[in-house]
């Protein structure tokens, strides 16, 4: 496991990218007044694209599975993309479940590679999130153009060209390939009948969602192999039985909510670890190559996360505490501090993705990295400080208990599947 010594000395390192390292060519003087230009090694093509689409979640609200698929396919376009001018590095494409061949830079032409990556990052986020809006567009072309005129300053505009071509063939590539994971299938789901099973919850009574997540074709394969923790709780209705203590202990939480519990129930509104990981290279300033890495490594991480555990939902098909609480428990009015998603409840979402997230991160920073969390979305939200991403987790973990929405054992074995998820994408993907 890496830790955080070996993190900072490798971003002391520069990554191995010193100037303005090209595939084949290296700086060149303009003439007129001239601007300092961004170094190669630095992240920020990284960093900035990671605050674009942190801004695209808050204005397309979308379940956690979905924003990580969206992630999990960007950070493969970056990756690729740069990757052939990240010297001691490998491309990862041939180790992802089911991607063709991708293009390759032409050994004849010249690149400067983090202009490729931001043309990547750019094209693959106009057609990754269905339904984006016309400001949100325009909000990708000026991103493009702001990074793009610096990369002006010290590269040739045949470099830039080729760059671009470049980063746009492979985000077509990985889109292409994105298209083909399952992830529109249709097809109906019907609840279970019985007491047991899963029934549309208040305030909405939506119909169930995700119901085919489960099937989506993984990035890495068998990334969730090991990680599923077995049968929830038999369920049952007897005030002596397992089941019934787990939800007569919830309902007794909720009966007697501290402010600091009512924090954390609502603190946690999705599963934000690319904002953490934002703020951790805001602090951290590593190279280019480990910006990146974590930028898709992070991504793969928590959507191997969620179809793992999408997966298991419509296996079990556990009825939410809401539903026996009112019904079986005989509290009519009795309701959740947010409301309940319209899926399942064994295992839990956030568990899954949050562990899964924190494996990554602990990986990169050690098992004792210390910080300050700002949400980026809940701005009348104090900022949280954590002392190790594991502690993170958990608190995600535990703000579904507190919000009246999962069973303390369901949540506790679902950071024991992420954690395993976690650990095989790690294990799986060699990027050096």
């Amino acid at each position: 496991m890496k830790n955080l010594t070996l993190f900072k000395r490798v971003r002391q390192s520069a990554i191995g990218l010193l100037g303005c390292t090209l595939l084949t060519v290296s700086c060149t003087d303009h003439d007129g007044p001239q601007v300092p230009a961004e170094p190669a090694s630095s992240p920020e093509v990284v960093t900035s694209w990671l605050t674009m689409q942190l801004k695209i979640a808050q204005v397309m609200p979308a379940s956690p599975p979905v924003h990580a698929r969206r992630w999990a396919y960007s950070g493969v376009a970056l990756w690729e993309s740069l990757q052939p001018g990240l010297p001691g590095t490998r491309s990862i494409a041939p180790q992802l479940n089911g991607l063709p061949a991708l293009p390759k830079p032409s050994q004849s032409l010249n690149y400067y590679f983090p202009a490729s990556a931001n043309a990547a990052l750019a094209a693959i986020n106009r057609v990754i999130h269905p339904g984006i809006s016309a400001a949100t567009l325009a909000r990708i072309d000026s991103l493009e153009a702001a990074n793009l005129a610096k990369y002006q300053q010290s590269q040739q505009p045949d470099v830039l060209a080729n760059s671009v071509d470049f980063g746009k063939k492979i985000a077509a590539a990985v889109f292409e390939w994105s298209k083909t994971d399952g992830y529109d299938n249709a097809t109906p789901y019907t609840p279970l009948v019985g007491a047991a099973y899963w029934k549309p919850t208040p305030p909405a009574f939506g119909a169930a969602i995700l119901s085919n997540w489960g099937k989506v074709r993984t990035i890495v394969a068998n990334s969730d192999a090991g990680a599923e923790q077995g049968a929830p709780i038999a369920y049952s209705e007897d005030k002596a039985s397992a089941y019934y203590k787990q939800v007569e202990e919830l309902y007794n939480i909720s009966q007697s909510l501290t402010q600091e519990q009512r924090t954390i129930a609502t603190y946690w509104p999705d599963n934000s670890w690319h904002n953490v990981l934002s703020q951790v290279l805001a602090m951290e300033k590593p190279g280019l190559a480990v910006a990146a890495k974590a930028f898709t490594q992070l991504g793969i991480a928590m959507s191997e996360g969620a179809i793992s555990l999408c997966k298991g939902k419509y296996v079990y098909q556990g009825v939410r505490p809401v539903t026996y609480i009112r019904t079986v428990m005989n509290h009519p009015d009795w309701n959740t501090v947010i409301p309940t998603p319209p899926h399942p409840e064994y295992p839990s979402g956030h568990s899954v993705m949050s562990a899964a997230a924190a494996e990554v991160l602990t990986d990169m920073l050690g098992e004792n990295y210390h910080y300050t969390d700002r949400p980026y979305n809940l701005p009348a939200f104090e900022p949280r400080q954590f002392n190790s991403f594991e502690e993170a987790a958990a608190e995600a973990a535990v703000s579904r208990v507190y919000a009246g929405i999962h069973y303390r054992k369901t949540c506790e074995v679902s950071l024991l599947q992420g954690k395993i998820v976690g650990q095989n994408v790690i294990s799986a993907l060699k990027f050096e």
